[in-house]
């Protein structure tokens, strides 16, 4: 493909700083290749670092091999993200071999100052954020260009700070089998993708996901982007929290504002699953609030917005005190500021060792 040797041979031009190849069509060929630029002997040469099972081989290539060498690594694998000086790069290919190229180039100072598009500051700045540019374009959040659609950027913040807090025990995750999450309540499952790219794209860990959603059209339209996007291990049902059977065994339990008593449900089956962990942001906790009747709590329910936000906050110290109860490591942690959501509460609740299964089939 002339297009993607003209994009290999543009990133060579302007030096080459990484890439990484994922998403491996033949995972015996390779789970992933890593590419950045060393200094040998002097020397200009690149380093292509390539991930097999638990093994890992080092090749250097010269610069005049480099290009020859992306495109014939590009032929197993349905992601690559490429940087060089002003050009960042990122490739997806679906599982029927359609390709799709995204540039972005970083001193067009016109693009940069469109007013309807938020960026970060500075590269420090920038360096906070775990997801890449790309990644979230199908879902609105971000442009093809890689800005973050300003309507969307509290959702875009929520979500990296999400994946902050799993980042925060990943290495808690098993490496010799494939990981299964299940997303409950994902709706547009803005989450849900990026735990995929996180965990598979960026970390190396076999995952399976499965979001579930209660609006049809929704999961068509997340079912579709996953095969446009070549995650084949990410799939989307769509059913109802409080009667989801389709699971045995799950490590990891996620919602995101997943309402009322949704949020119970969701922790009633990751309890039922012994799931070693389990990431809830909870919203609406409309349950307790319509069950506080009592003088002696009158100091609270005289207010309508007293008694809601007691309710809530009742609700999560229960929910914390239940996990805890049931063998969980239990946090109850301020998720973002107030200002980008009154929702801002997270539940992490990680199995204790002694309490976590010994053995589990994949």
């Amino acid at each position: 493909m002339e297009e993607l040797k003209e994009l290999f041979r543009e990133l060579n031009d302007k030096g080459l700083k990484s890439a990484v190849f994922s998403n491996a069509i033949d995972t015996e060929k390779g789970s992933k290749i890593k590419i950045h630029p060393i200094l040998l002997k002097g020397k200009l040469t690149y380093q292509r670092t390539l991930f097999l099972g638990t093994k890992v081989y080092h090749e250097n290539l010269s610069v005049p091999e480099l290009t020859d060498r992306m495109s014939l690594d590009m032929e197993n694998y349905r992601q690559a993200e490429f940087t060089a000086d002003g050009l960042s790069a990122y490739i997806l290919v679906s599982k029927k071999g359609k390709m799709t190229i995204k540039k972005k180039y970083t001193n067009q100072a016109a693009e940069e100052s469109r007013s309807d598009m938020v960026q970060p500051a500075s590269h420090n700045r920038e360096k906070q954020y775990i997801l890449k540019e790309g990644i979230l374009v199908g879902l609105g959040v971000q442009t093809p260009e890689g800005k973050i659609v300003k309507s969307k950027y509290d959702k875009f913040r929520q979500i990296n700070r999400y994946l902050e807090f799993i980042e925060d025990i990943v290495r808690k995750l098993p490496t010799d089998r494939p990981v299964r999450i299940v997303d409950f309540g994902c709706g547009k499952s803005y989450l849900t993708f990026a735990m995929y790219y996180y965990l598979h794209v960026l970390k190396g860990y076999e995952v399976r996901i499965t979001g579930l959603d209660l609006k049809a059209d929704v999961i068509a339209l997340c079912n579709r982007l996953a095969e446009e996007y070549g995650y084949t291990e990410l799939h989307f049902e769509q059913g109802d929290i409080s009667s989801y059977e389709g699971e045995n065994q799950v490590d990891m339990v996620v919602t995101l504002h997943a309402c009322d008593t949704a949020t119970d449900y969701a922790l009633y089956n990751a309890i039922c699953w012994n799931a070693d962990m389990i990431f809830s942001v909870p919203c609406c906790q409309h349950e307790l609030n319509q069950q506080m009747h009592t003088d002696t709590l009158s100091l609270f329910t005289r207010y309508g917005i007293v008694q809601e936000r007691m309710a809530a906050l009742t609700t999560d110290a229960i929910r914390g005190n239940l996990l805890t109860c049931m063998g969980y490591k239990t946090q109850l942690l301020e998720f973002v500021d107030l200002s980008h959501t009154p929702k801002n509460l997270l539940i992490r609740a990680v199995k204790s060792p002694s309490m976590s299964r010994k053995t589990r089939t994949a």
